[in-house]
């Protein structure tokens, strides 16, 4: 068990899986937030009145989804910071043991 246990230190699997386990689990929320708070403000401050998923610019036939991807990328955004200081402020960083 101890060889397995400093297998699993040493190899950096710790931070690896909190990181997806913490990643999962925000992202319903996070997702929700961005959604129903963010994109709604960010439309009133943009004047759209479609969201700012639906927002695009038309360039003769071709429509980019610009406004898909801020909202993606803040998406992104927000559940890095949660992710980041999940750990920090559970310490689970010093979980993972330090190679010489």
């Amino acid at each position: 068990m101890k060889g397995f246990l400093n297998f699993i230190r040493e190899q950096g699997v710790v931070g690896l899986a909190v990181g997806f386990i913490l990643g999962g689990a925000v992202s319903k929320v996070v997702a929700s937030l961005v959604s129903d708070i963010i994109n709604p403000l960010l439309s009133v401050i943009l004047g759209t009145t479609a969201g700012l998923k639906d927002t695009y610019l038309l360039i003769g036939p071709i429509k980019l989804l610009w406004g898909n991807f801020i909202a993606t990328l803040i998406d992104f955004v927000v559940i890095a910071l949660v992710v980041y200081f999940g750990v920090k402020l559970l310490k689970l960083d010093k979980l993972d043991k330090k190679k010489e």
